[in-house]
């Protein structure tokens, strides 16, 4: 559903919903968030009133205020514009994260960093090697929001295609504990 697949992005379309899922790819926020943006409304009240929100890299930019659907308490930036970045560039690449405490590995594509308010409720799944909160789930409302900027969602095809191996193997660990994280209900 939404712009370009015929079916508009709405209240009606939505209710049946348990799980929206804003996906990665795209380079132009604006572009994208053009498109977008007469959902917005719509996204915010489903959420809050009890629906899941997850976004992976561009989806991740997505959850944040400027632009986007602003569903985080705090915003998004992009992990290779920061200044200790160990990613200085766009490239596709496999990124070491802490995911709770333990050293992981993850596909990852000029993603976001997920900058939280001081004392915002949320809980930071994993973060970069600079520190940067990479995953991220917080409740907006009565609903829930699941964010990433690397692809816990990326198979084996997508190491073979750039010619890259994840020193922990191509698992879905990860996915499973964010998606389930984001549609856990308090």
């Amino acid at each position: 559903m939404g712009p370009g697949t015929g079916k508009p992005l709405t209240a009606a379309v939505l209710a049946g919903a348990q799980l929206y899922v804003q996906p990665g790819g795209g380079s132009d926020l604006e572009a994208t968030w053009r498109d977008l943006s007469g959902s917005a409304e719509t996204i915010r009240d489903w959420v809050r009133d009890g629906g899941s929100y997850l976004g992976v890299c561009f989806g991740g930019y997505l959850a944040g205020r400027d632009p986007g659907f602003d569903l985080l308490p705090g915003d998004t930036d992009g992990y290779i514009d920061a200044p200790d970045t160990t990613v200085p560039d766009a490239r596709d690449t496999v990124i070491p994260v802490d995911w709770r405490g333990t050293p992981r590995h993850m596909y990852f594509q000029d993603g976001p960093a997920f900058h939280l308010d001081r004392g915002a409720d949320a809980t930071v799944l994993a973060t970069y090697p600079n520190g940067s909160a990479a995953v991220v789930v917080a409740p907006y409302g009565k609903g829930r929001v699941g964010v990433s900027g690397p692809h816990p969602e990326a198979d084996e095809s997508w190491y073979a295609d750039k010619g890259l191996t994840n020193p922990d193997g191509v698992r879905w660990d990860l996915a499973f504990e964010l998606l389930e994280a984001t549609v856990a209900r308090r």
